[in-house]
Protein backbone atom coordinates (compact mmCIF):
# COMPACT_ATOMS: atom_id res chain seq x y z
CA UNK A 1 0.00 0.00 0.00
CA UNK A 2 3.01 2.31 0.35
CA UNK A 3 3.95 1.99 -3.33
CA UNK A 4 3.43 5.05 -5.54
CA UNK A 5 2.09 2.88 -8.43
CA UNK A 6 3.38 5.19 -11.15
CA UNK A 7 5.78 2.89 -13.00
CA UNK A 8 5.04 -0.46 -14.64
CA UNK A 9 8.01 -2.06 -12.86
CA UNK A 10 6.02 -1.72 -9.62
CA UNK A 11 3.83 -4.59 -10.87
CA UNK A 12 6.68 -6.99 -10.04
CA UNK A 13 6.33 -6.09 -6.35
CA UNK A 14 3.04 -7.99 -6.08
CA UNK A 15 3.83 -11.67 -5.72
CA UNK A 16 1.31 -14.16 -7.03
CA UNK A 17 -0.11 -12.25 -9.98
CA UNK A 18 -1.06 -14.49 -12.90
CA UNK A 19 0.16 -13.35 -16.37
CA UNK A 20 -3.16 -11.70 -17.28
CA UNK A 21 -3.16 -9.73 -14.02
CA UNK A 22 0.45 -8.70 -14.53
CA UNK A 23 -0.33 -7.41 -18.03
CA UNK A 24 -3.43 -5.60 -16.75
CA UNK A 25 -1.25 -4.01 -14.07
CA UNK A 26 1.31 -2.81 -16.62
CA UNK A 27 -1.35 -1.41 -18.98
CA UNK A 28 -3.41 0.19 -16.20
CA UNK A 29 -0.83 1.03 -13.54
CA UNK A 30 -2.96 3.94 -12.27
CA UNK A 31 -5.72 1.50 -11.23
CA UNK A 32 -3.48 -0.53 -8.92
CA UNK A 33 -3.86 1.85 -6.00
CA UNK A 34 -7.63 1.26 -6.15
CA UNK A 35 -7.13 -2.52 -6.32
CA UNK A 36 -4.83 -2.49 -3.27
CA UNK A 37 -7.35 -0.31 -1.45
CA UNK A 38 -10.12 -2.76 -2.37
CA UNK A 39 -8.10 -5.60 -0.82
CA UNK A 40 -7.73 -3.66 2.45
CA UNK A 41 -11.44 -2.85 2.44
CA UNK A 42 -12.31 -6.49 1.87
CA UNK A 43 -10.29 -7.49 4.94
CA UNK A 44 -11.67 -4.87 7.29
CA UNK A 45 -15.31 -5.04 6.17
CA UNK A 46 -15.40 -8.85 6.23
CA UNK A 47 -14.20 -8.83 9.84
CA UNK A 48 -16.67 -6.08 10.75
CA UNK A 49 -19.58 -7.89 9.07
CA UNK A 50 -18.88 -11.19 10.86
CA UNK A 51 -17.72 -9.80 14.22
CA UNK A 52 -20.75 -11.35 15.95
CA UNK A 53 -20.41 -14.84 14.40
CA UNK A 54 -18.40 -17.94 15.36
CA UNK A 55 -16.47 -17.56 12.10
CA UNK A 56 -15.40 -13.93 12.36
CA UNK A 57 -13.28 -13.71 9.19
CA UNK A 58 -10.07 -13.35 11.22
CA UNK A 59 -8.30 -15.80 8.89
CA UNK A 60 -8.44 -13.21 6.09
CA UNK A 61 -5.57 -11.41 7.82
CA UNK A 62 -3.25 -14.08 6.39
CA UNK A 63 -4.24 -13.31 2.78
CA UNK A 64 -3.12 -14.31 0.24
CA UNK A 65 -2.11 -17.40 2.27
CA UNK A 66 -5.63 -18.63 2.92
CA UNK A 67 -6.46 -21.54 5.22
CA UNK A 68 -8.90 -24.41 4.57
CA UNK A 69 -11.89 -22.27 5.55
CA UNK A 70 -11.29 -20.13 2.45
CA UNK A 71 -9.70 -22.66 0.10
CA UNK A 72 -12.01 -25.66 0.03
CA UNK A 73 -15.26 -24.27 -1.33
CA UNK A 74 -17.00 -23.40 1.93
CA UNK A 75 -19.87 -20.98 2.50
CA UNK A 76 -17.32 -18.57 4.03
CA UNK A 77 -15.16 -18.78 0.92
CA UNK A 78 -18.23 -17.88 -1.16
CA UNK A 79 -18.74 -14.70 0.84
CA UNK A 80 -15.09 -13.60 0.70
CA UNK A 81 -14.80 -14.09 -3.07
CA UNK A 82 -18.06 -12.21 -3.66
CA UNK A 83 -17.04 -9.37 -1.36
CA UNK A 84 -13.57 -9.07 -2.91
CA UNK A 85 -15.03 -8.93 -6.43
CA UNK A 86 -17.58 -6.35 -5.29
CA UNK A 87 -14.90 -4.26 -3.55
CA UNK A 88 -12.69 -4.04 -6.65
CA UNK A 89 -15.63 -2.95 -8.84
CA UNK A 90 -16.91 -0.50 -6.22
CA UNK A 91 -13.52 1.10 -5.52
CA UNK A 92 -12.61 1.59 -9.19
CA UNK A 93 -16.07 3.00 -10.02
CA UNK A 94 -15.78 5.62 -7.27
CA UNK A 95 -12.14 6.40 -8.11
CA UNK A 96 -13.28 7.34 -11.62
CA UNK A 97 -15.89 9.74 -10.26
CA UNK A 98 -13.46 11.36 -7.84
CA UNK A 99 -10.97 12.12 -10.62
CA UNK A 100 -8.25 9.76 -9.37
CA UNK A 101 -7.95 7.81 -12.64
CA UNK A 102 -6.83 9.52 -15.87
CA UNK A 103 -8.53 7.09 -18.30
CA UNK A 104 -12.04 7.35 -16.90
CA UNK A 105 -14.27 9.99 -15.37
CA UNK A 106 -17.90 10.36 -14.32
CA UNK A 107 -20.47 7.93 -15.65
CA UNK A 108 -22.48 8.93 -18.70
CA UNK A 109 -25.84 10.67 -18.26
CA UNK A 110 -28.53 8.03 -17.55
CA UNK A 111 -30.83 7.20 -20.46
CA UNK A 112 -33.97 7.31 -18.33
CA UNK A 113 -35.96 10.54 -18.52
CA UNK A 114 -35.67 12.55 -15.28
CA UNK A 115 -38.75 13.56 -13.31
CA UNK A 116 -39.96 17.17 -13.63
CA UNK A 117 -38.56 18.01 -10.18
CA UNK A 118 -34.89 17.29 -10.97
CA UNK A 119 -32.28 17.29 -13.71
CA UNK A 120 -29.37 14.94 -14.38
CA UNK A 121 -25.99 16.37 -13.42
CA UNK A 122 -23.29 15.91 -10.85
CA UNK A 123 -20.71 13.16 -11.26
CA UNK A 124 -22.01 9.61 -11.12
CA UNK A 125 -19.90 6.62 -10.12
CA UNK A 126 -18.53 4.95 -13.27
CA UNK A 127 -19.96 1.48 -12.73
CA UNK A 128 -19.27 0.34 -16.30
CA UNK A 129 -15.52 0.96 -15.98
CA UNK A 130 -15.47 -0.62 -12.52
CA UNK A 131 -17.21 -3.75 -13.79
CA UNK A 132 -14.90 -4.03 -16.80
CA UNK A 133 -11.56 -3.75 -14.99
CA UNK A 134 -12.83 -5.36 -11.77
CA UNK A 135 -13.94 -8.50 -13.59
CA UNK A 136 -10.73 -8.65 -15.61
CA UNK A 137 -8.58 -8.55 -12.48
CA UNK A 138 -10.69 -10.72 -10.15
CA UNK A 139 -11.59 -13.47 -12.63
CA UNK A 140 -8.31 -13.95 -14.51
CA UNK A 141 -6.64 -16.15 -11.85
CA UNK A 142 -9.63 -18.51 -11.95
CA UNK A 143 -9.57 -18.71 -15.74
CA UNK A 144 -5.83 -19.16 -16.22
CA UNK A 145 -4.65 -21.03 -13.12
CA UNK A 146 -4.04 -24.77 -13.30
CA UNK A 147 -4.52 -25.05 -9.55
CA UNK A 148 -7.79 -26.19 -8.04
CA UNK A 149 -10.61 -28.31 -9.38
CA UNK A 150 -13.05 -27.34 -12.09
CA UNK A 151 -15.82 -27.32 -9.50
CA UNK A 152 -13.96 -24.86 -7.26
CA UNK A 153 -13.16 -22.55 -10.18
CA UNK A 154 -16.78 -22.61 -11.34
CA UNK A 155 -17.96 -21.86 -7.80
CA UNK A 156 -15.58 -18.93 -7.35
CA UNK A 157 -16.38 -17.44 -10.77
CA UNK A 158 -20.10 -17.69 -9.97
CA UNK A 159 -19.66 -16.00 -6.60
CA UNK A 160 -17.45 -13.27 -8.11
CA UNK A 161 -20.31 -12.52 -10.52
CA UNK A 162 -22.79 -12.41 -7.63
CA UNK A 163 -20.63 -9.81 -5.87
CA UNK A 164 -20.53 -7.62 -8.96
CA UNK A 165 -24.28 -8.04 -9.51
CA UNK A 166 -25.01 -6.82 -5.98
CA UNK A 167 -22.92 -3.72 -6.72
CA UNK A 168 -24.81 -3.14 -9.98
CA UNK A 169 -28.19 -3.56 -8.28
CA UNK A 170 -27.19 -1.09 -5.56
CA UNK A 171 -26.66 1.80 -7.99
CA UNK A 172 -29.19 4.41 -6.95
CA UNK A 173 -30.24 7.97 -7.70
CA UNK A 174 -28.60 10.52 -5.41
CA UNK A 175 -29.59 14.19 -5.40
CA UNK A 176 -28.42 17.56 -4.17
CA UNK A 177 -30.63 20.60 -3.66
CA UNK A 178 -29.80 24.12 -4.86
CA UNK A 179 -31.64 27.31 -4.11
CA UNK A 180 -31.92 30.26 -1.77
CA UNK A 181 -31.81 29.20 1.92
CA UNK A 182 -32.02 25.54 0.98
CA UNK A 183 -35.31 25.97 -0.88
CA UNK A 184 -34.45 23.15 -3.30
CA UNK A 185 -35.75 25.13 -6.27
CA UNK A 186 -33.32 23.14 -8.41
CA UNK A 187 -32.43 19.51 -7.70
CA UNK A 188 -29.45 17.89 -9.43
CA UNK A 189 -29.28 14.09 -9.44
CA UNK A 190 -26.80 11.42 -10.48
CA UNK A 191 -26.33 7.66 -10.14
CA UNK A 192 -24.13 6.65 -7.20
CA UNK A 193 -23.17 3.61 -5.17
CA UNK A 194 -23.78 3.13 -1.43
CA UNK A 195 -21.00 2.42 1.05
CA UNK A 196 -19.30 -0.95 0.67
CA UNK A 197 -20.56 -1.88 4.15
CA UNK A 198 -24.13 -1.92 2.80
CA UNK A 199 -23.11 -4.19 -0.08
CA UNK A 200 -21.39 -6.50 2.42
CA UNK A 201 -24.61 -6.62 4.45
CA UNK A 202 -26.55 -7.72 1.36
CA UNK A 203 -23.92 -10.37 0.65
CA UNK A 204 -24.16 -11.62 4.24
CA UNK A 205 -27.88 -12.25 3.70
CA UNK A 206 -26.98 -14.25 0.60
CA UNK A 207 -24.31 -16.09 2.63
CA UNK A 208 -26.95 -17.20 5.13
CA UNK A 209 -29.16 -18.45 2.28
CA UNK A 210 -26.32 -19.94 0.18
CA UNK A 211 -26.98 -23.16 -1.75
CA UNK A 212 -24.78 -26.26 -1.60
CA UNK A 213 -23.99 -27.38 -5.14
CA UNK A 214 -22.17 -29.99 -7.17
CA UNK A 215 -20.49 -29.51 -10.55
CA UNK A 216 -22.28 -31.92 -12.89
CA UNK A 217 -22.60 -32.50 -16.58
CA UNK A 218 -25.88 -31.09 -17.88
CA UNK A 219 -26.18 -31.47 -21.62
CA UNK A 220 -22.94 -30.49 -23.37
CA UNK A 221 -21.28 -28.77 -20.38
CA UNK A 222 -20.89 -28.90 -16.63
CA UNK A 223 -23.05 -26.68 -14.44
CA UNK A 224 -23.47 -25.92 -10.76
CA UNK A 225 -26.54 -27.84 -9.61
CA UNK A 226 -28.17 -27.84 -6.16
CA UNK A 227 -26.88 -30.95 -4.38
CA UNK A 228 -29.91 -31.67 -2.21
CA UNK A 229 -33.24 -32.79 -3.59
CA UNK A 230 -36.13 -30.38 -3.24
CA UNK A 231 -33.91 -27.28 -3.26
CA UNK A 232 -34.84 -24.65 -5.84
CA UNK A 233 -32.58 -24.33 -8.89
CA UNK A 234 -29.50 -22.16 -8.50
CA UNK A 235 -30.11 -18.59 -9.64
CA UNK A 236 -27.52 -16.07 -10.83
CA UNK A 237 -28.08 -14.07 -7.63
CA UNK A 238 -27.38 -17.00 -5.25
CA UNK A 239 -24.10 -17.59 -3.46
CA UNK A 240 -23.06 -21.22 -3.78
CA UNK A 241 -20.67 -23.55 -1.92
CA UNK A 242 -19.33 -27.09 -2.34
CA UNK A 243 -18.66 -28.45 1.16
CA UNK A 244 -20.17 -27.99 4.59
CA UNK A 245 -18.31 -25.77 7.04
CA UNK A 246 -17.17 -26.89 10.49
CA UNK A 247 -19.03 -25.38 13.44
CA UNK A 248 -15.93 -23.26 14.23
CA UNK A 249 -16.35 -24.00 17.95
CA UNK A 250 -12.98 -25.64 18.60
CA UNK A 251 -9.55 -25.16 16.99
CA UNK A 252 -8.88 -27.47 14.04
CA UNK A 253 -6.15 -26.40 11.62
CA UNK A 254 -7.14 -29.13 9.13
CA UNK A 255 -10.62 -27.62 8.84
CA UNK A 256 -9.53 -24.00 9.17
CA UNK A 257 -11.34 -23.52 12.47
CA UNK A 258 -9.74 -21.18 15.02
CA UNK A 259 -12.34 -21.88 17.71
CA UNK A 260 -14.18 -19.34 19.86
CA UNK A 261 -12.22 -19.66 23.10
CA UNK A 262 -11.37 -16.22 24.57
CA UNK A 263 -13.90 -14.49 22.30
CA UNK A 264 -16.01 -11.82 24.00
CA UNK A 265 -19.75 -12.59 24.00
CA UNK A 266 -22.93 -10.65 24.77
CA UNK A 267 -24.74 -11.98 27.83
CA UNK A 268 -28.02 -10.23 27.02
CA UNK A 269 -28.13 -11.00 23.30
CA UNK A 270 -30.41 -13.59 21.69
CA UNK A 271 -28.44 -13.56 18.45
CA UNK A 272 -25.29 -15.18 17.10
CA UNK A 273 -23.11 -13.19 19.52
CA UNK A 274 -24.93 -14.54 22.58
CA UNK A 275 -22.77 -16.30 25.15
CA UNK A 276 -24.66 -19.55 24.60
CA UNK A 277 -24.16 -19.66 20.82
CA UNK A 278 -20.74 -18.04 20.55
CA UNK A 279 -19.28 -20.13 23.37
CA UNK A 280 -20.87 -23.30 21.94
CA UNK A 281 -22.35 -24.26 25.33
CA UNK A 282 -18.95 -24.32 27.10
CA UNK A 283 -19.83 -21.38 29.33
CA UNK A 284 -18.01 -18.13 29.89
CA UNK A 285 -15.91 -16.24 32.41
CA UNK A 286 -16.93 -12.86 33.77
CA UNK A 287 -14.39 -10.07 34.17
CA UNK A 288 -14.92 -6.68 35.79
CA UNK A 289 -12.87 -3.66 34.84
CA UNK A 290 -12.99 0.09 35.21
CA UNK A 291 -12.98 2.32 32.15
CA UNK A 292 -12.64 6.09 31.84
CA UNK A 293 -15.34 7.90 29.91
CA UNK A 294 -16.12 11.53 29.13
CA UNK A 295 -19.11 12.74 31.12
CA UNK A 296 -20.98 15.85 32.30
CA UNK A 297 -20.09 17.65 29.08
CA UNK A 298 -20.98 21.32 28.79
CA UNK A 299 -21.02 23.51 25.70
CA UNK A 300 -19.40 26.93 26.07
CA UNK A 301 -20.17 29.84 23.77
CA UNK A 302 -18.32 30.03 21.44
CA UNK A 303 -17.34 27.31 20.54
CA UNK A 304 -15.94 24.46 22.60
CA UNK A 305 -17.07 21.63 24.85
CA UNK A 306 -15.64 20.85 28.28
CA UNK A 307 -16.11 17.38 29.80
CA UNK A 308 -15.20 15.70 33.04
CA UNK A 309 -13.66 12.23 33.33
CA UNK A 310 -15.78 9.57 35.00
CA UNK A 311 -14.79 6.07 36.07
CA UNK A 312 -17.30 3.37 35.27
CA UNK A 313 -17.28 -0.30 36.18
CA UNK A 314 -18.12 -2.64 33.27
CA UNK A 315 -18.33 -6.40 32.95
CA UNK A 316 -16.95 -8.44 30.08
CA UNK A 317 -17.98 -11.99 29.26
CA UNK A 318 -15.35 -14.21 27.64
CA UNK A 319 -15.90 -17.72 26.23
CA UNK A 320 -14.24 -20.62 28.02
Amino acid sequence: SGVAWNESQHCRLLAGLVPDQFQLCRRNIEVMHSIVLAAHRTKSICQKTFADMRWNCSSIQHAPSFGPDLLKGTRESAFVYALAAAAVTHTIAQACASGELPHCSCSSIPSEVPSPDFRWGGCGDNLAYGLQLGAAFADSPLKSSKLGTGALKAMNLHNNAVGRQVVSDSLDTKCKCHGVSGSCSVKTCWKGLPKLDEIASDLKSKYLAAIKVSHRLVGPRKQLIAKEMGIRPVQEADLVYLINSPDYCTPNLHLGSLGTQDRQCNKTSMGSDSCNLLCCGRGYNTYSEEVVERCHCKYHWCCYVVCKRCWQKVERYVCK
